[in-house]
């Protein structure tokens, strides 16, 4: 990505929370936006291998973690978001952009509604007349 012109971003930790134990935010840096999770204790930590992939069950689903060790940080998985990161004019809008994910990360799906609505008689839709009931659903 040496050819890849940086926007004007800052690296930035985002949204920080507690979550089965670790700690779950996004990392914005100005090369890519990337979900972390980090150990909040050794209980209930499982590291991958370097750069080897773990799936994650979310409320919203299940992801793609690799793990990772950094000098100073220790061991973390990370899941990228976004990359480049062009298209944010400024630091603000990747930060609400960050903020979003984690927001829809923890959100489990809305369900599908098993009401089928009534459809109206052949001749309404012929004529363009809609059933009181049919409009009413």
């Amino acid at each position: 990505m040496g050819d890849v012109p940086l926007p004007p971003l800052a690296v930035d930790a985002v949204g920080f929370r507690r979550w089965n134990g670790h700690w779950l935010g996004v990392l914005v840096t100005p090369w890519a936006m990337s979900l972390m999770l980090l150990p909040g204790s050794a209980e209930g930590w499982e590291q991958p291998p370097d750069n080897q992939k773990k799936v994650i069950a979310f409320p919203s689903g299940d992801y793609v973690f690799l793990g990772g060790v950094e000098e100073g940080l220790g061991e973390y998985q990370s899941c990228g978001l976004i990359s480049p990161m062009g298209h944010f004019p400024d630091q603000e809008t990747a930060r609400l952009a960050a903020e979003a994910a984690l927001i829809a990360l923890l959100q489990a799906p809305p369900k599908p509604s098993s009401a089928v609505p009534e459809s109206p008689s052949r001749r309404g839709f012929l004529t363009g007349r809609v059933d009181k009931k049919a409009a009413d659903a």
